[in-house]
């Protein structure tokens, strides 16, 4: 009995620094969206510029709501330090005028370019439902769940760079609609999401500190994953299958 006991406390110890990064790291090689059918598809140039349109549009939903997050985030901590660290990603997306614009600007540069009106765009009322559903469950999720666990969340920013030049050559070879102004978003995040990965990482490999906080990022970037895979098995549904629900985007 007091071996079974020894063992099952050694068991529930926490996992090392590195032991925890790599379960971190794994999540993302198992079920990050570069691996949905969809991703596949617009990358490899089988879509038409109504499909990507309809990408593009639903995809604002998520960059739109990316500040959002955020600033709900920043509500709940009192470290001056971590705040002004995490304003950056508020910056990022949503500008500093007059010098940056931000990535939702950059993003309505590409919607532009599809033939979207920015108003239509923005109302995001041609949106997915599912589309809307799972970003706002991404709003409420660092709301609700324990900081560190939020922190991790944003932790598919590991696995961004990888996407993002893939999306920025997949889409210039192929589509004739697209130009390399139009992919500056892309761009832009290949240095940006690195950096608040980096933050991000530590912070929550500092502060969880039991196995079952651990267990619980990991599961937070699981989360994560999946709010950008139920995105793209709606575009595949509604754009590929043919099964676009009422109100939503129709292609021309």
């Amino acid at each position: 009995m007091n071996e079974f006991v020894r063992t099952f406390e050694t068991l529930e110890q926490p996992w090392s620094p590195q032991e925890f990064e790599t379960k971190i790291r794994a999540v993302g090689e198992e079920r990050y969206h570069d691996k949905h059918a969809f991703h596949k598809l617009l990358h490899g140039g089988k879509l038409n510029k109504g499909q990507v349109a309809a990408w593009a549009l639903n995809r604002y939903c998520y960059q739109e709501a990316v500040p959002r997050k955020d600033a709900a985030l920043m509500s709940r901590v009192y470290d001056r330090e971590f705040r002004r660290e995490w304003i950056h990603r508020i910056h990022d997306h949503d500008g500093m005028l007059p010098e940056e614009h931000g990535g939702i600007e950059r993003w309505l540069k590409l919607t532009d370019c599809l033939g979207l009106e920015r108003e239509y765009v923005t109302s995001m009322r041609g949106a997915l439902p599912a589309t809307r559903f799972a970003v706002e469950s991404y709003v409420r999720f660092v709301v609700e769940q324990p900081l560190v666990v939020a922190v991790a969340s944003s932790l598919t920013e590991l696995f961004a760079p990888a996407i993002h030049r893939e999306r920025i050559a997949g889409m210039l070879a192929n589509y004739n609609f697209v130009n390399d102004d139009v992919m500056a978003y892309f761009k832009r995040r290949l240095t940006q999401a690195p950096r608040d990965a980096t933050f991000a990482l530590e912070f929550v490999k500092t502060n969880a500190r039991t196995r079952d906080m651990q267990e619980a990022c990991v599961a937070a970037v699981r989360f994560k994953c999946d709010v950008l895979w139920a995105q793209l098995d709606a575009l595949q549904l509604a754009y590929v299958n043919g099964m676009i629900p009422p109100g939503a985007y129709r292609p021309e």
